[in-house]
């Protein structure tokens, strides 16, 4: 069965630009503008990933991040941050929040995206690392 990756981006572009990637490589793939349609497709589709901005309109991917952690429905899903924020501080409160990684948006094209998510999908850990800088 397909992997379900749920994309939760205001930018319209850069989701459908990550949609039509992902879906060209069989992930089925799942967008919400704004946190709290986000939650809801969460609990709805139960994806096996989740990437999720930061600046969101109505919620913050913060709030966000806490509410799918205290849900027994999503505790357990897969999330990493991709946001273009990424001062110590702010990676620090993701992985607090209970993130399972932190990219940053700017750093990465959608092919390097791609690639993450096939590793991320394969077991491993990518991106920021707390205290380490960013990984291969």
């Amino acid at each position: 069965m397909a992997k379900k990756i749920l994309i939760i981006e205001d930018e319209e572009y850069l989701a459908d630009m990550y949609k039509i990637k992902f879906e060209s490589e069989g992930y089925v793939v799942v967008v919400a503008i704004d946190g709290e349609t986000g939650i809801k497709l969460a609990q709805s589709v139960k994806p096996d990933l989740i990437l999720l901005d930061l600046v969101l309109p109505r919620m913050d991917g913060f709030q966000v991040l806490e509410k799918l952690r205290h849900d027994g429905r999503t505790k357990d899903i897969i999330i990493y941050i991709l946001s273009n924020l990424g001062q110590d501080e702010e990676i620090k409160k993701g992985f607090e929040e209970g993130a399972n990684g932190y990219l940053i948006k700017a750093n990465l094209t959608p092919a390097q995206l791609m690639d993450y998510v096939k590793r991320i999908f394969a077991g491993e850990t990518v991106g920021i690392k707390i205290n380490e800088g960013e990984s291969k």
